[in-house]
């Protein structure tokens, strides 16, 4: 096979045709330097499908030098850049840097300057890999996006496109595509949705790639040390600003200096001492406090979202009983969902839950299924 690999930072790709010359149909396959989205490109051209890899750069050039190994880093660049000369396909770094800056970071320190505690790679997912890459495509004349995600995808009877966990429970990543809308949805392909973590790196074994036993990277991608506070005061995002820690009374405790650095449950790092373990049980953004309590206090059975996307149908005809995650990694609760108006949703769950956090995804499954999800709003 031919190699014609291109790096071209900055630049407009030029329109292709939607089919090739021998017909094949065009998938614009999202490139992250790791091995998740180099086994896909190797399973999509495995399967006939002419093949264009991109890498849409998206860090902020402060984060650069700091995350050089992670996927908003050069290396990530240059590891998919390599796939994709082996594999013989084109291949593009597209910069939307300014996007991200605007739709995942803004919102990551708002969120966190609002009491929220933000999920980034929901947003990122909806706004930039599935949005920005999607116009992408169109440019490249490309029918189909395709990323490294496991997930799978089913047409329904009805013409919808729906969502289903991947088949690897370890490694399923539904709960990050949840607020994808069908236009997204139906130009999506994930095809990893039916293989495990193993599968997808003896692929990358089998057609030689760099990146088939390369460590995978569980952090967010612009904050590569865990740091969330760190980053944002060195971005100028966050000034640190003292306010009051206070318990459920509002008896003053002690003193913070900023909200954005504490999140919901946390108990380590709140610089009290007490006879019995302090956790943060809520964040007052309009008075600046910090309010702590006891464990009990984290236990809740009803919460409010909002912004909810449904999958299945664009809105559910009644009460739908569900399991619900209200993180990434929660095991699921069984709950009983109620839509109400203005995209907003009441969870009862059939058991109390563990701190229930603002700003945090709430994502309803049936089985498999994606039905939809929400964003844990404020009590």
């Amino acid at each position: 096979m031919e190699s014609f690999a291109r790096f071209t930072p900055r630049a407009t790709p030029p329109i292709l045709a939607a089919v090739t010359g021998n017909g094949k149909t065009r998938v614009l396959v999202g490139m992250s330097g790791g091995v998740d989205s180099s086994a896909s490109a190797a399973m999509l051209i495995e399967q006939g499908f002419d093949v264009v890899g991109v890498t849409l750069k998206l860090w902020p050039q402060d984060c650069v030098n700091r995350a050089e190994d992670k996927c908003c880093g050069p290396q990530a660049v240059t590891d998919a850049r390599s796939v994709c000369h082996k594999l013989g396909v084109p291949y593009y770094l597209i910069d939307e840097a300014e996007d991200f800056q605007k739709e995942v970071i803004h919102y990551f320190a708002e969120e966190y300057k609002a009491g929220r505690t933000p999920n980034p790679c929901v947003m990122c997912n909806e706004r930039l890999k599935f949005g920005n890459l999607i116009r992408r495509a169109d440019q490249f004349g490309a029918q189909y996006i395709a990323t490294g995600h496991f997930a799978r995808l089913e047409k329904s009877p009805d013409g919808r496109t729906l969502l289903y966990k991947g088949r690897d429970e370890r490694k399923d990543q539904s709960y990050f595509l949840f607020s994808l809308k069908q236009h997204q949805l139906s130009r999506a392909m994930f095809p990893l949705g039916d293989k495990t973590k193993s599968d997808t790196r003896e692929i990358a074994r089998e057609c030689e790639l760099k990146t088939a036993d390369k460590e995978e990277s569980m952090e967010i991608c612009f904050v590569p040390d865990k740091d969330y506070g760190k980053f944002l005061q060195q971005a100028d995002l966050v000034q640190k600003h003292t306010g009051d820690i206070v318990d459920t009374d509002g008896k003053k405790l002690g003193e913070h200096n900023g909200i954005e650095f504490y999140t919901i449950g946390q108990r380590k790092g709140i610089g009290l001492s007490s006879p019995t373990p302090l956790y943060v049980i809520e964040l007052d953004a309009a008075n600046n406090r910090v309010i702590v309590g006891d464990a009990s206090r984290l236990e809740s059975d009803e919460f409010m979202v909002e912004r909810c996307n449904w999958i299945p149908f664009d809105e559910p005809s009644g009460t739908l009983e569900v399991t619900a995650k209200i993180r990434y990694n929660h095991p699921g609760a069984t709950a009983t969902i109620e839509p109400m108006s203005d995209g907003r949703a009441r969870v009862k769950t059939h058991t109390n839950q563990r701190a229930v956090t603002p700003g945090q995804a709430c994502v309803f499954y049936q089985d498999d299924l994606v039905v939809g999800g929400g964003w844990i709003a404020r009590a």
